[in-house]
């Protein structure tokens, strides 16, 4: 696919994590943007962008890091969105474009909406890629190639919003993402079931397991099997990034968990009663959903690719 050529001469990035970072890679290895500017509440963090040379400008200022952009992307945890928001949008220069890439929406798209949004295209996004890294040298913008990223854009008769959309598209599949169009509440519905749910799963297992007084912590680490490691794994995820997440998204994700759990206990009274051919029936059917991610080439994030740079 040919390069789109620069969609954005002036793009501006709010929080240099694992997300932030990989866009600023992938938008320069892409050639979609012009200059970079990344605005970061954490002073270590502004350090190390400017060490690793990533953005012509670092600030803390946020009026003054998106006065000029054509493109401003949030990339911070959830709940602080509304308060960026606020400081964000009325800075804006009129005809520019306002996005995210936070795992929830409809709280997203009600802080965009409680600003004033007459001068800028308001577009909420989520990237679904990620790993269990974080911080700046985290990102590599091999990240979204071949991944998901959703868009949940307002209802708009309006041309020139519709052309901003479609201008988005096209920043996100210059990486080498999938793109959709969503209602918000429906992708905050389906995101906790193929992502909040299973990170709740994760931090619970993991934090059962290491509370088992007859097992020592050298005894779970020592034997873990791989089912073991891969929940670990995603119980590494930064806390304050998913403590945001389950705040905003609770409704979904209580919903999701309600459903889990009477599964589970159906699962239970299966092993409890040597059911075995509901238990294979049940195990066989999930193999087939397995093997359909895989062939969708959604199995992974990069993870080894992912993991091991760690560095620029």
């Amino acid at each position: 696919m040919s390069a789109p050529g620069i969609l954005y001469p002036k793009l501006t990035v709010i929080g240099c994590g694992l997300i932030g970072g990989s866009v600023i890679r992938a938008a320069r290895e892409h050639g979609v943007v012009g200059e970079v500017t990344v605005a970061d509440a954490s002073e270590a963090n502004r350090a190390r962008v400017a060490q690793l040379g990533i953005a012509e400008h670092v600030t803390g200022d946020i009026a003054d890091a998106v006065k000029d952009a054509d493109l401003v992307v949030i990339a911070t945890p959830v709940l602080s969105i509304p308060g960026l928001a606020a400081q964000v949008i009325p800075a804006m220069k009129p005809g520019a474009t306002l996005t995210d890439v936070g795992s929830t929406k409809a709280n997203v798209g009600e802080a965009f909406r409680a600003q004033d949004l007459s001068k800028i295209y308001a577009i909420p996004g989520h990237p679904i890629a990620g790993t269990e890294q974080s911080g700046p040298d985290s990102g590599f913008a091999e990240l979204f190639e071949g991944r998901w990223t959703i868009l949940t854009p307002f209802e708009s008769d309006d041309e020139h919003y519709a052309e901003a959309v479609a201008k988005l598209s096209a920043f996100w599949r210059a990486f080498g993402a999938q793109v959709e169009l969503m209602d918000e509440k429906h992708h905050d519905l389906v995101l906790a079931v193929v992502s909040h749910l299973p990170h709740l799963i994760a931090y619970t297992i993991v934090g059962s397991a290491a509370d088992l007084e007859n097992v020592t912590e050298n005894e779970v680490i020592k034997y873990s099997a791989s089912g073991f490691r891969d929940f670990t794994r995603i119980a590494a995820s930064d806390p304050t990034m998913w403590r945001d997440i389950f705040v905003a998204n609770k409704d979904a994700v209580l919903e999701m968990l309600g459903r889990f759990t009477e599964d589970l206990q159906a699962m239970s009274r299966a092993i409890r009663w040597g059911d075995a051919d509901t238990l294979h029936a049940h195990f066989t059917r999930t193999r087939a959903i397995r093997r359909g991610i895989v062939a969708a080439g959604q199995e992974s994030a990069l993870p080894n690719f992912g993991r091991d740079r760690g560095k620029g």
